[in-house]
């Protein structure tokens, strides 16, 4: 049982060690690829606005067919079908 814990131990080290090494090269990598911090903020900042635009638009798109599905289907409650019918008058 003893002996079990042990070698169990000593893998968990040597698998940590294996990762921490991992984890090193590839920050090293990183900082040799961008050794400008500002160019780094830069790109993160703009793949956050056009992530953020990106989701904004795909969700205007699935919710446009989807009340285009149920509007064409005829399964549109009353109410919200006058609602929309209102924004589509609004809008042209």
């Amino acid at each position: 049982m003893r002996l079990k814990f042990w070698q169990k131990l000593k893998q968990q080290i040597v698998n940590g060690n294996e990762k921490g090494a991992r984890e090193a090269v590839l920050e090293d990598l990183f900082n040799d690829f961008n050794r400008n911090r500002y160019v780094i903020y830069k790109m993160n900042f703009f793949r956050g606005v056009f992530f953020g635009f990106g989701s904004v638009l795909g969700g205007t798109v699935v919710v446009a067919l989807v009340i285009w599905l149920l509007n064409a289907t005829g399964q549109l409650i009353p109410g919200v079908a006058g609602f929309v019918e209102s924004v589509v008058e609004l809008m042209q």
